[in-house]
């Protein structure tokens, strides 16, 4: 114990023994007064425990009230007691002579601290007996009683807690107080058989002889140990409430004679302590063990799971696999994240706990250090960030395929259509029988349907192109496809060849016709294309479509604008091929012809022509109702972006802020540990409440997915950015919080005051100089595109890493230089022997914890491998081995059965059986030995 500290507890009894003094002066008075049998007890016990001091002096009293009246045995018991010299007393035998040597003795008694309550000179002179019997009370408590401290408790509470101990593990025995817990003489014979088993059988007491067990107690404390006797049996056992001060006085003398004896519970009770902080590692160490296989292994799980590209075959199954991704990210991932930080937590709490206590630092099992779950955990986020790459990627793979099918199957339906009965008709051999006219009208019709099937060389290209696509981009179902595709371009071929040999045979028998209608040929050659411009017309206006951005839609409508515009001229066409029709059929009335039958160069008549202005004139305004949904659509996608980013520019620098404002607070020497903490416990709790706008963030990222919005230039957060900077920010809380704890638990294990914590985080952050600079930082990034930034793992990383201004530790080089400012004095093996001690792990930096450790660790009071050997060699009786009766009567039986079940056997000739090494055992607990 410190000068310091013996002198605060000397001052906390001399407080607590006058107020106690004043109270049971007070009691003193009620007590006579109520119950005379006390006065009695009193007496004789007063008496005999003076008597056992005087007897040092060769005398004694007979009477105490008539024995002190002169003084002289008064002093001498003073002197007797304290071992110190009063005054030379008076020789004469007059009144004030008397006066003055009780005068002496009483002045004596005030000088150690005590004040005296009603207690005067003459009334001891007089042979008052409530005075002098309350002076004598005075005398016991400050010279017997005062002096009893367990575990920094008063007088009185310390002596009673002193008999609890002993007493414990003894049947019958229940010590409560200094009056009924003694009557049956049991608590007075356990306190005996305790230090002196071989004086008292304590089996063969019983309960219900208390005179026997009072007497027993008495005979054995008066014959063996130097206590007189002091009591009467009968006078406690027939007093409903034996006098307190009696039994006090008595069981002080107790105290006094076994105080030998309390050297092996001091050493037991450190020996507990030891024990008790072993335990409890290793428990923390086993909760960590548990944390981290049941992390790992869920990393182990879901790795697989994330690494797994097997892609679906339908938009619907892969959208399903992107809800069951973000399930993963909201409801199965959050508590992982949680559980990681904890159990970084609770491994930097488990080393500060042994670094405190002077124990080897924890090393977890193989595969199970912080840094093999962190290397773990980032594996997980690697792959993580690939599959939902892989799942947007796929999803767009998808929704192209499904516009390239259906685009495929209207192109190819179209076509299949077109080419209906085609082959029959370029097969027929109708002209070997036909007429002049025939024969021309079939020549006519046979360069018609050339120009019709050139005009369907183009739809027969786009076919092919959007079978290789849908090919290319690996469609679930291109077997189909590519059978579809063979058997339109086959056939293509043989009209080809088929309208090839056609026509060389007209042309073979046109030189045997003469006349050609010309206006129907006029009508023909006209009509065709305009029919197949309408049929263009019509499959581009029911063509689909699929854009991304107001941009796209207003080029389509721009496109279609310009389609209306052209319209005009189509109807003037129109007419004109309308005005041929009537022209035939007025050269037919005119000349008196008759029309039979169709237009024998093609299979359009007027009334096709008709019906298709009429589809085209309706299918424009449809045209123009879908690319208007379309612009809403798209209006409502760009809502959705300015609403996201919105909030992304909000919440982003509110992150920023946030960590800026955790780093000011850990940096901060202002105030004090409890300040800071009190500060931190405010942020997490700002922080947790601020948990509701990045969930709102969240829905509306999930909108915009669902929306298939894939880029925003609203803002350059993506919820990537959102979700990395929010998970280090719960992050950083927790890990300042932790070490802001640490530095607690170290200040108040080491006794460092605030004002030598400020001055070490001074020193400290002068040399933490390691900053971050974000216009530096932006210029970098912006060198590379949006798109690479939000898919670049690293990069989003990095864009928070500047809200550090200090990075909570240092290099070598500035810790030399933080440790020769402070006046160390090193050499290059010092230094060597220091780093080892602040950064075991050859991290290449020094953190602020190891740095308050080290620079607390030579100056702290710890306990240390030799002071237990020392604790239990005591327990020993001095021998070098302990059996294991001795362990068990000593320490409590958890603790006791604990070392039982680790001590190895103790090797030597001098041992009984069974005997125990507790050298090896305490060399184990710090690390020294292998148990």
């Amino acid at each position: 114990m410190t000068a310091i500290e013996t002198q605060v507890q000397y001052s906390s009894y001399m407080t607590t023994t006058t107020e106690e003094y004043m109270t049971q002066q007070d009691d003193w008075d009620r007590d006579l007064l109520l119950d005379p049998a006390w006065e009695k007890q009193q007496r004789k016990t007063f008496t005999a425990w003076c008597n056992s001091h005087l007897r040092k002096a060769g005398t004694q009293i007979e009477n105490i009230e008539e024995d002190f009246r002169n003084g002289l045995k008064l002093m001498l018991l003073l002197e007797v007691i304290s071992g110190e010299r009063l005054p030379k007393p008076d020789k004469g035998k007059m009144r004030f002579h008397k006066i003055a040597n009780v005068n002496k003795a009483l002045d004596y008694i005030s000088s150690k601290g005590v004040k005296l309550v009603s207690i005067g000179a003459e009334e001891i002179v007089d042979g008052n007996v409530k005075m002098t019997l309350g002076m004598i009370w005075t005398i016991i408590l400050r010279f017997a009683i005062q002096d009893i401290s367990v575990e920094e408790t008063s007088a009185k509470e310390g002596l009673l807690l002193w008999c609890q101990r002993k007493t414990a593990p003894y049947r019958n025995v229940n010590v409560q107080n200094f009056h009924i817990s003694w009557k049956d003489g049991l608590a007075l014979c356990a306190l005996i058989h305790r230090h002196r088993p071989d004086l008292i059988d304590y089996s063969k007491l019983r309960k219900d002889d208390p005179t026997g067990n009072l007497n027993t107690a008495f005979e054995v404390a008066e014959k063996y140990l130097d206590i007189p006797k002091m009591l009467d049996a009968d006078d406690i056992v027939n007093t409903p409430k034996p006098d307190e001060k009696a039994i006090m006085t008595y069981v002080s003398c107790f105290y006094h004679a076994f105080a030998g004896a309390e050297q092996a519970e001091t050493a037991a009770n450190r020996i507990c302590k030891v024990l008790a902080v072993n335990q409890e590692n290793e428990k923390l160490m086993e909760e960590y063990e548990k944390l981290a296989s049941e992390l790992l292994e869920w990393i182990r799980r879901t790795i697989p799971w994330l690494e797994n590209r097997t892609a679906e075959q339908t938009m619907h199954a892969m959208q399903q696999k992107l809800e069951d991704f973000r399930d993963y990210r909201r409801v199965h991932k959050p508590p992982k994240v949680q559980e990681k930080c904890q159990l970084e937590i609770n491994f930097n709490t488990l080393q500060t706990k042994l670094r405190l206590s002077n124990r080897p630092a924890f090393m977890p099992s193989e595969g199970k250090m912080v840094s093999d779950i962190a290397n773990a955990w980032k594996g997980l986020e690697q792959v993580e960030k690939g599959y939902e790459e892989w799942l947007l990627t796929e999803i767009r793979r998808l929704e192209r395929l499904d516009h390239l099918a259906e685009k495929f199957k209207q192109k190819s339906t179209l076509h299949e259509s077109w080419t209906t009965g085609k082959v029959e008709l370029l097969s027929q051999k109708d002209y070997e029988s036909a007429s002049l006219m025939e024969i021309r009208a079939m020549m006519r019709k046979h360069e018609a349907f050339e120009s019709d099937l050139a005009a369907h060389q183009d739809r027969v290209e786009q076919i092919a192109a959007i079978a290789q696509e849908l090919n290319e981009l690996d469609f679930y179902d291109a077997a189909t496809i590519n059978a579809r595709c063979q058997a339109i371009c086959d056939q293509w071929d043989n009209l080809g060849t088929l309208t090839q040999k056609r026509r060389e045979s007209l042309e073979r028998v046109e030189k045997l016709w003469e006349t050609i209608d010309q206006l129907y040929l006029e009508f023909a050659k006209r009509a065709a294309p305009f029919n197949n411009w309408m049929d263009g017309a019509m499959e581009d206006l029911q063509d689909m479509f699929i854009v991304h951005s107001i941009e796209e839609i207003q080029s389509l409508i721009t496109a279609h604008d310009q389609f209306k515009a052209t319209l005009p001229e189509a109807d003037k066409e129109r007419l004109a091929i309308m005005g041929i029709h009537n022209e035939i059929l007025k050269i037919a009335q005119t000349y008196g012809i008759k029309v039979v039958g169709e237009n024998p160069y093609t299979v359009l008549s007027h009334q096709d022509i008709s019906n298709k202005w009429e589809a085209v004139k309706q299918l424009v305004p449809m045209r123009d109702q879908t690319l208007q949904e379309e612009v809403a659509r798209q209006q409502s996608n760009e809502r959705l972006r300015r609403q996201f980013g919105a909030q992304a520019n909000i919440i982003g620098p509110w992150i920023q802020t946030k960590m800026e404002e955790i780093s000011h607070v850990s940096i901060d020497i202002a105030g004090s540990l409890e300040e800071q903490m009190s500060n931190l416990k405010t942020y997490e709790q700002n922080i947790i409440n601020y948990k509701s706008n990045i969930d709102k963030l969240e829905g509306d990222h999930q909108l915009s997915q669902e929306s298939l919005i894939f880029d925003n230039k609203h803002t350059n957060y993506t919820m990537e950015h959102v979700r990395v900077g929010w998970e280090q920010l719960l992050t950083t809380i927790a890990r300042t919080i932790n070490e802001v704890e640490n530095q607690i638990l170290t200040r108040d294990a080491k006794g460092i005051s605030q004002e030598q914590l400020n001055e070490f985080r001074a020193s400290f952050n002068h040399f933490d100089r390691v900053s971050f600079d974000m216009e530096s930082l932006v210029s970098s990034l912006n060198k590379q595109s949006y798109a690479t930034l939000s898919t670049n793992s690293k990069n989003k990383h990095c864009i928070f890493l500047y809200l550090q201004k200090r990075n909570g530790m240092m290099d070598p080089d500035d810790f030399r230089a933080c440790l020769i400012s402070m006046g160390y004095d090193l050499g290059e093996v010092e230094f060597a022997r220091i780093m080892t001690l602040v950064d075991p792990n050859n991290t290449g930096v020094v953190t602020f914890q190891a740095f308050i450790d080290f620079m607390t660790r030579e100056t702290a009071e710890t306990d240390t491998a030799e002071q237990v050997m020392a604790s239990f060699k005591i327990l020993a009786s001095d021998k070098s081995y302990i059996t294991v009766e001795e362990l068990r009567r000593e320490l409590p039986p958890e603790q006791a059965e604990y070392c039982i079940s680790r001590m190895t056997k103790y090797i030597g000739g001098d041992a009984p059986p069974g005997a125990l090494d507790y050298i090896s055992f305490s060399s184990a607990l710090y690390g020294e030995s292998d148990l």
